[in-house]
């Protein structure tokens, strides 16, 4: 992915006032809680206080039939098919997704997706802190070691591998060893919020936009470095159109 972002537009996360900030976490969830079920329910100390909720685990997605839902393969994108955003423990997340993608799942789910803002604090968590478990990287804490095999699925392409669409999204990477992990089985990439693999795992499109550009956090399986180190990790790079096998999502809704 190093050349991906040698041709790209890289901004780094500036230090904002959120870094004193305190959060509180919620438990409750589910009917009659503040968020619906698989949502950790954050309020800022902000004056007034914001509340917000977020989803506790990278979005996977199921395809809407009608009145149906049916399952969808995360390591297939979701071109032109009407998806809803799941959060659930267990599952390989989707990657191949885009921002718009991921915006229409969560919207279909009665979400959205989470302000840069909002990510942020969540993934710093309480105590506001450089990873999600404390401020000192920790080797295996978090799914970021992994490596795609694009020069072995392509052997002979060289650089130009990162400028092809169809190979940034062969759904052969994700489904290789040493790639993309399932939600939760990293156990210690959790902060006090309760919130799993915002540093690692895929990349998380947010909201926010720079033109015609998203905004992606938290780095993916191969680098949370390049860009920020850990919950510091964003890029500005690529339209809201784009997609590959690294980019995936979590959805954000207004607490109840």
């Amino acid at each position: 992915m190093a050349a991906l972002y040698r041709r790209s537009a890289i901004v780094l996360l500036a230090a904002t006032g959120a870094s004193c900030s305190l959060f509180t976490a919620n438990s409750s969830e589910g009917r009659g809680g503040p968020c619906p079920s698989g949502m950790a329910h954050i309020t800022t100390d902000a004056t007034p206080p914001r509340s917000y909720c977020i989803d506790r685990w990278e979005g996977s997605v199921v395809e809407l039939r009608g009145k149906k839902e049916v399952g969808h393969a995360p390591y297939e994108p979701v071109t032109k098919l009407k998806v809803k955003a799941i959060s659930k423990p267990g599952v390989v997340p989707q990657g191949y997704i885009s921002k718009n993608e991921a915006e229409a799942a969560c919207k279909a789910a009665k979400k959205r997706l989470c302000t840069g803002e909002e990510w942020q604090f969540a993934c710093r968590g309480r105590q506001p802190t450089t990873f999600p478990y404390g401020d000192e990287r920790k080797d295996g804490y978090c799914n970021d070691s992994g490596r795609a095999p694009l020069a072995r699925l392509n052997p002979g392409m060289g650089d130009a591998v990162y400028a092809s669409h169809d190979a940034m999204n062969d759904p052969r990477i994700n489904r290789s060893e040493n790639t993309v992990a399932r939600t939760g089985a990293f156990s210690k990439c959790k902060n006090a919020f309760g919130v799993y693999d915002m540093v690692g795992n895929l990349h998380e499109w947010t909201a926010d936009v720079n033109g015609s550009r998203g905004v992606f956090r938290g780095g993916y399986y191969q680098d949370t470095r390049l860009n920020g180190d850990g919950c510091k990790y964003k890029t500005v790079a690529h339209d809201v159109s784009y997609h590959d096998y690294s980019t995936g999502f979590r959805c954000c809704a207004d607490a109840r």
